[in-house]
């Protein structure tokens, strides 16, 4: 998911030095929406391997 974030930024670059602001924003947008998407899914993983591992040991 964070691939997906990188690329819309980079289409976000590129669309925003070529005066594309329309799609430049839209692609922003979205790779703002992966990137918290794509964090939020790391700390509910990282919160279930600490429990996890506090079970275990």
């Amino acid at each position: 998911m964070l691939k997906w974030a990188l690329i819309f930024f980079v289409i976000s670059i590129v669309a925003g030095i070529f005066g594309f602001t329309g799609i430049s924003a839209a692609a922003g947008g979205i790779a703002r929406i992966l990137f918290f998407i794509a964090l939020a899914i790391f700390i509910i993983f990282l919160v279930l391997a600490l429990m996890a591992g506090s079970v275990v040991f």
